[in-house]
């Protein structure tokens, strides 16, 4: 292959990616009323590149279950992704009640000595016990996350008697403490789902998750709730107002 052909081949993969950024955020925001996205030529057109650059686009997004192909009709969206907001300190259920029913799998809530990170995280002594919960969570009764969750004694022994399969744990909190949650710091990385991350959640191993990190905190300052969550990457996108 000649350098020009190289060039020319890298710079169409450059434009398939632009392309297939744009086209993902429509996907998302439900750009496409019926569902079907327009044919290759407007496409082609609406981000001034070739048809060819346009079909690599939709490939990709074809490779992350976006869309597909459909004789007769065109190329349509199969998988609908939903906006988890981070703007304001709220359960899964909170966040995305417009989209449907949230379900919660409890496969463990119980008491235990808390691994010494946990305890300094939540501000407790070494040997302190904390109510461990793990929950994986259904939007319509499909796997979005797998929810690991470290809570102070106090906060979180009232919770095992409540219904944790059909509430969020932050409702819960206040409900049972009658006090509020203040301010939560958050870390978000990605990373591909290993052998039992990918069984509970029910995605290839290797597969693109969201790993969220938050402590939160009550009103007061006082850190009561430190949680690993895994998402799915394919049925959820991050979304954030931010000033500068």
């Amino acid at each position: 292959m000649s350098s020009s052909q190289r060039t020319e081949r890298r710079l169409r993969a450059d434009r398939a990616r632009q392309a297939a950024d744009v086209i993902r955020q429509q996907v998302v925001r439900r750009a496409f009323p019926d569902g079907v996205l327009p044919d290759e030529r407007f496409l082609a057109a609406e981000f001034s590149v070739s048809r060819n650059s346009i079909r690599e686009a939709l490939e990709l997004l074809r490779e992350e279950g976006l869309i597909d192909r459909v004789p007769g009709v065109g190329t349509v969206v199969v998988a609908d992704k939903v906006e988890h907001g981070l703007n304001q300190l709220m359960g899964l259920a909170e966040t995305l009640h417009e989209h449907g029913q949230i379900t919660n799998d409890v496969r463990a809530a119980t008491v235990i000595r808390a691994p010494s990170v946990v305890a300094q995280r939540l501000q407790l002594p070494a040997d302190a016990s904390v109510v461990y919960v793990e929950r994986l969570r259904r939007l319509n009764g499909l796997p979005l996350s797998l929810d690991l969750t470290y809570l102070a004694l106090d906060v979180g022994e009232p919770l095992l008697s409540e219904d944790l399969v059909n509430r969020d744990i932050f409702s819960l909190i206040e409900q049972t403490s009658g006090q509020r949650l203040g301010t939560a710091s958050v870390a978000l990385e990605a990373v591909n789902a290993d052998l039992h991350s990918a069984t509970v959640l029910e995605v290839p191993r290797g597969a693109a998750l969201m790993v969220v990190e938050r402590l939160s905190h009550f009103a007061s300052g006082r850190p009561v709730d430190l949680e690993f969550i895994r998402m799915r990457g394919d049925r959820l996108t991050m979304r954030a107002e931010i000033c500068r």
